[in-house]
C-alpha cells in the first residue's frame, strides 16, 4: 500500500521523494534567507533586485548571447570543426564563464573599490586584480591543453580507423 502512495507520489512530481525533500528544503533555507536579508530597508533590496533582472535580461543577455554566436560562428574555423565537433567552443565557454563568476563574486576587491578588508583578508588591496588575471589566464591555459588532447585523441582515433594503403 505505501509503495503504491509512492509510486503515485512520484508520478504526480515527476521526480523521486529525495529530490522532493532537497528542493523543499532549498526552498525553506532560500525563504529564511530572504527574510532575514527583508530585516534591512526593504525598498531598496527589492529595487536592487528588479535592477539586477532588468540589466542582466536587458542589457547582459544580448552582450554575451552575440558573443556566444561569434564563437561559434568562428568555431568552424577551427581544427576540429572538420569533424563536425561544434562543442570545442565549451572550451572558451567554461572558462569565460567560471572567470565571469569570479568577477561577479569578487568585483568591488578586484576593482579596488574596497579598502577596509584588509584587517579581514590579510591582503592589501592591490593584489585581487592580479590574482584574478593569473586565475583567469590558467583556467584558458587549462582549456586550451584539454582541447588540444581532445583533438589529439580525434586524430589519432581517426587514422587507426583509416584502412591501411596499398603498396
Amino acid at each position: 500500500m505505501r509503495v503504491q502512495g509512492l509510486r503515485r507520489a512520484r508520478r504526480w512530481y515527476g521526480e523521486g521523494t529525495l529530490h522532493l525533500l532537497l528542493m523543499l528544503s532549498s526552498f525553506a533555507l532560500a525563504g529564511y534567507a530572504g527574510v532575514r536579508l527583508l530585516d534591512g530597508d526593504r525598498l531598496a533590496i527589492v529595487i536592487w533586485f528588479a535592477g539586477a533582472a532588468l540589466v542582466h535580461d536587458l542589457v547582459l543577455v544580448p552582450l554575451y548571447s552575440l558573443a556566444d554566436r561569434g564563437l561559434r560562428a568562428g568555431a568552424g574555423r577551427w581544427p576540429g570543426a572538420a569533424a563536425g565537433r561544434r562543442a570545442d567552443v565549451n572550451f572558451v565557454r567554461v572558462p569565460a564563464f567560471l572567470s565571469g563568476l569570479l568577477l561577479l563574486v569578487w568585483f568591488p576587491l578586484i576593482t579596488g573599490q574596497v579598502e577596509n578588508y584588509t584587517p579581514y583578508t590579510g591582503l592589501p588591496a592591490d593584489v585581487f586584480l592580479p590574482r584574478w588575471l593569473l586565475i583567469t589566464a590558467g583556467l584558458f591555459a587549462v582549456s586550451a591543453v584539454w582541447l588540444t588532447v581532445e583533438l589529439l585523441r580525434l586524430r589519432r582515433r581517426a587514422t587507426k580507423a583509416r584502412p591501411s594503403a596499398d603498396h
